[in-house]
């Protein structure tokens, strides 16, 4: 459904995508997940035909996005990273707005955002601009989909919202999902991967792995320890001093650390003790989606 070719784009001499090939099937929940600065929302905009590329090519649905862009607005539903709604129109009005310009009309595409916009009728006479956070998103998710799209293409959705309307976002996301609309999402948060059929990590505008979320935590082959003690920052430097150190980055109250080899945590405790530590515990971590990205990054 979704697919790309070697796509480049830099802003100036800063390069903002560096050769991206992908490829998105029919249906999935595909996230894009990464850091600011990582190409996620240069890549979504070349998709959304409102970005050239440098180089490469893109297609969704078989379509160009250069050639066939009329098409492809007509079959997509696009959520920018900021509200991009009309303020100070009403959720209504906002709604019925965007129904008209696709030719459409609210009664008419009602079941597709029937779950979603239940929330959002106690409050259908309120301007846009009042709304709180989650109610923004949800309208303008409505607002993407009241024209039956194939395609859905988000923008760091969930950036900025509370944890309960990041939550129901995700929800609302597998049940349309479940409507065979392919997704396309990105977002900051590593822990959102999970939620995902697939996911690409980015860094940097290059692809750093794509595959499903288990077996991206599932090729992590390094030993992983979180550590703490009483001093966090010197921990962390004094843990990247440690010769058996593969990488050493702050988690959480502990701090990550993966190893070359296997090393007794009795080492370690002696190692610290000798730098000064106080409070210290060490025990076993099990891999995330972002080990295994600091990982990558070490590259």
């Amino acid at each position: 459904m979704i697919q790309t070719q070697n796509l480049r784009k830099s802003y100036g001499t800063t390069p903002a995508l560096r050769g991206i090939n992908l490829q998105v099937q029919p249906g999935e929940l595909f996230g894009l997940i990464g850091p600011d600065g990582a190409g996620k929302t240069t890549l979504i905009r070349i998709l959304a035909t409102l970005l050239l590329a440098d180089e490469g090519s893109a297609q969704l649905d078989h379509k160009d996005v250069v050639a066939d862009y009329r098409a492809i607005r007509r079959s997509i539903g696009y959520m920018p990273g900021r509200f991009s709604l009309y303020q100070d129109l009403t959720v209504e009005e906002n709604l019925t707005f965007f129904a008209t310009i696709f030719g459409t009309t609210i009664e008419e595409n009602y079941a597709l955002i029937r779950d979603i916009y239940v929330q959002l009728e106690p409050f259908k006479d309120r301007r846009a601009g009042k709304l709180s956070g989650g109610m923004k998103q949800k309208l303008a998710l409505c607002c993407a989909l009241i024209h039956k799209p194939t395609v859905l293409l988000l923008d760091e959705p969930t950036t900025g919202v509370d944890p309960v309307s990041r939550q129901e976002f995700w929800e609302m996301l597998q049940r349309l999902k479940a409507k065979n609309i392919t997704i396309l999402v990105s977002t900051p948060y590593m822990d959102e991967a999970s939620l995902c059929d697939r996911v690409a990590l980015m860094q940097d505008g290059a692809i750093l792995q794509v595959d499903e979320p288990d077996n991206i935590v599932n090729s992590y082959d390094k030993p992983l320890l979180a550590v703490k003690a009483a001093d966090i920052y010197q921990l962390i430097q004094d843990l990247r001093q440690f010769e058996p150190a593969h990488t050493v980055f702050p988690f959480g109250e502990y701090v990550h650390l993966s190893l070359k080899s296997v090393v007794w945590p009795e080492l370690i405790h002696g190692y610290l003790l000798d730098k000064g530590h106080t409070d210290i515990e060490i025990r076993q971590a099990a891999p995330t989606i972002e080990d295994i990205f600091m990982e990558k990054s070490q590259v």
